[in-house]
């Protein structure tokens, strides 16, 4: 099941890096209007998510990846505590109403709880 978990979360992540490369435009509705250069930001978490799912994916490094992924993921939080912070219910975006923007929080720390028991187990 840890080799499942583990395979699981990597080729999640490195997908999920691939994805930022193929849809920018969707991650950048995701980055808070605060933050500057949100191209750019798409593409360095983009890469990252990239390089940690096959640090997962590479049993060697798989404990190390785990935890990065779970700093990374938790990196994240940021925006989606910002989505909620301003979520309203007249939004057009699922993802911008108070609802979809909860949902965003607790997806993403269920991402760091798997993350962390990846790295725990590899440990």
């Amino acid at each position: 099941m840890n080799r499942i978990a583990a395979v699981s979360l990597g080729i999640f992540l490195s997908g999920a890096g691939v994805a930022h490369f193929v849809v920018p435009g969707y991650f950048r509705t995701l980055v808070p209007r605060w933050l500057t250069r949100p191209g750019l930001l798409v593409a360095v978490t983009g890469a990252a998510e990239f390089a940690v799912g096959v640090l997962v994916l590479t049993p060697r490094w798989r404990a190390a990846g785990g935890w990065a992924a779970a700093a990374l993921i938790t990196i994240y939080l940021v925006s989606h505590v910002d989505a909620l912070r301003s979520a309203r219910a007249d939004r057009a975006r699922f993802l911008e109403r108070s609802v979809g923007a909860a949902a965003r929080v607790v997806v993403n720390l269920f991402y760091i709880c798997w993350s962390i028991a990846v790295a725990a187990a590899a440990a």
